[in-house]
């Protein structure tokens, strides 16, 4: 068994004024343990001054309130996994207008357990009149003063514009790549402040929504009236396979190439040399172009996104053969913005007379829908950004490999950003070094993170293992309950999956049964006829993205991939957040 440190490379110092941390959202940003380099980088270092910058620019907190012992206040790595500080989030939902601290818990923390009350840790000094005023000022002027964020477009050309000024990795200097890990630390700040603003200001437009519909007795349309609306960048890729799916469909030789396997499918369409390949391959490159960035666990540098593995992509797009037309994404968009359509025609008639209640109702609609997809285009050129690193970063382990002093350029990652420049230096101190952290880092995946962390997690030796966690076995009948992600109801076969680079089990009609979700899983969303989540909340990447294809969702299903056999049964009710175990596999 690996000896485990006390602490991993990426840990960050204890926080002494804000100490509640928890893995509630943060798994959908860091499902896995953080490599070293990733840590050191840019996340954990510049993402977290423009987390900081947005609480500032927002009105909740003053700059001189944070705790300045420490860089880390607002997300920290304990165990190399991620956590989001929510003593600050609470502070948020104090003293935001209309807000409470149990508000924030619900929107972004979703149903899971363990989360402390907000009136354990309460303080002097976290209401204050000053901060509401600013922050109802920015409410005002930001998220209910908008129709655009232009400013969001003009972040991504100047991302695209420095990548291209960067030229080939491949072509660059030793000392050109290490430059580069830190080309666009000014550029992912900024980016970062306005990824969280826009984040807060979807959930100001949702819930603006939501109590609406709760005054009217219609609790249930929420997720409906903000669903189908399109321009929504992490539902993209999935478009975009379905037409790659449509090439195999069209051509028995490439469907024979994919029935052998998607492990070496690409040498074997190469190798046909006809029109259709061609096509295909022409297909693939452009694919690759523009979502190669994309992939499981992609804020990560070592993940292996679909621009390095392409075999990744090529898993979901083989999902995606055989299907009809009318399963597509488009036709489940279609059927969507059509009831949302008719939804909001509902809801304008029973507010017809009451100005008040329809002003608030417009102006909440128009901010979920226009914030909803500015997130996704947020975090879309973030992730641009951290690919640019990522490709840095390979080629540098490229050549470390070549030159035999590691065993694979994956090893690269298991080095600080200090460690790396001295690495390039002299590589021979490092070889058993990396190969140590590496065992140990592998490691880490089969620890159990604490759910809460107050003030510092205990040491790595005293984490409970994954396979030590033991969840309720459900029977016909049960129903679980979670938070409504898109509303619908569908009956299906349960499909279990925990890594969306292997989706080989799940077939057209099926229910995807998900620890969590990020742009990777997208694609996965249409063959399934549903989708439910161990975990989530009404903004996160699950809920945006079934809206726009049209996939019922539940999230915040505590221990569903646990809890729920697979080829069980299930009826999933969107619109409800319930899961019904209809029947157990025999």
């Amino acid at each position: 068994m690996t000896e485990l440190p006390a602490r991993w490379y990426t840990d960050t110092p204890p926080n002494t004024k804000f100490r509640i941390w928890s893995r509630g959202n943060a798994g959908e940003i860091y499902p896995d343990p953080i490599t070293p380099l990733s840590g050191t980088s840019v996340f954990l270092t510049a993402g977290e001054l423009g987390y900081q910058d947005a609480f500032v620019e927002a009105g909740t907190l003053d700059a001189d309130e944070f705790d300045r012992g420490t860089p880390n206040n607002l997300m920290a790595s304990f165990g190399g996994y991620l956590y989001l500080n929510m003593s600050i989030a609470w502070l948020y939902g104090v003293r935001c207008p209309g807000m409470t601290a149990e508000m924030v818990d619900r929107q972004y923390y979703g149903e899971l357990t363990g989360i402390p009350p907000y009136a354990d840790e309460a303080r002097p000094g976290d209401e204050s009149p000053r901060h509401t005023e600013a922050l109802g000022a920015w409410i005002g002027t930001f998220v209910f003063g908008r129709d655009d964020v232009p400013e969001l477009l003009e972040q991504r050309a100047e991302v695209l514009h420095r990548i291209a000024a960067l030229g080939d990795p491949a072509t660059a200097s030793d000392e050109h790549l290490l430059d580069r890990l830190h080309a666009f630390d000014d550029l992912y700040r900024t980016m970062f402040c306005w990824h969280v603003l826009v984040s807060a200001a979807v959930g100001f437009g949702i819930g603006t929504v939501a109590a609406v519909c709760e005054a009217i007795g219609r609790p249930e349309l929420p997720m409906t009236l903000i669903a189908g609306v399109g321009d929504v960048d992490s539902a993209a890729p999935a478009h975009a396979m379905w037409d790659l799916a449509r090439l195999i469909d069209d051509d028995e030789e490439l469907t024979i190439a994919f029935d052998g396997g998607v492990s070496d499918v690409i040498e074997r369409i190469e190798s046909l040399g006809t029109p259709a390949s061609e096509r295909f391959a022409d297909a693939l490159d452009h694919f690759l172009a523009r979502f190669g960035s994309r992939g499981p666990n992609e804020w990560e540098l070592r993940s292996r996104v679909w621009g390095t593995h392409p075999e990744v992509a090529l898993a979901a797009v083989d999902r995606m053969r055989g299907m009809s037309l009318d399963e597509s994404p488009a036709a489940h968009a279609v059927r969507r913005a059509a009831e949302r359509e008719a939804a909001t025609a509902e809801v304008r008639a029973m507010l017809a007379g009451n100005d008040e209640a329809a002003g608030q109702f417009e102006a909440g609609l128009r901010a979920a829908m226009v914030f909803g997809a500015a997130r996704e285009r947020c975090k879309t050129t973030l992730i641009m950004v951290v690919h640019d690193l990522r490709r840095a970063a390979r080629e540098l382990g490229r050549r470390a490999v070549w030159a035999g002093h590691l065993d694979h350029l994956e090893q690269v990652f298991m080095l600080t950003d200090a460690e790396l420049r001295r690495f390039v230096a002299d590589p021979a101190p490092w070889r058993d070094i990396v190969r140590e952290r590496e065992a140990q880092y592998l490691a880490l995946f089969e620890l159990e993170p604490p759910f809460i962390v107050v003030g510092e997690a205990p040491p790595l030796l005293e984490w409970t293992r994954r396979d030590e966690h033991v969840a309720e076995p459900v029977a016909a009948g049960d129903v679980l309950t979670g938070i409504a992600g898109c509303a619908g109801i569908a009956r299906g076969r349960a499909r279990i999956i925990t890594d969306p680079s292997d989706p080989l089990a799940l077939e057209p009609g099926d229910v995807l049964i998900a620890p969590l979700t990020d742009p990777a899983w997208t694609p996965l969303f249409v063959p399934a006829c549903a989708v439910v989540v161990d975990v989530g909340a009404q903004i996160t990447h699950a809920v945006i993205v079934s809206r726009e294809l049209g996939i019922p969702c539940v999230v915040s299903v505590t221990d569903a991939t646990r809890r729920i056999p697979d080829g069980a049964i299930v009826e999933v009710d969107g619109g409800a957040g319930t899961v019904t175990v209809v029947s157990l596999p025999d």
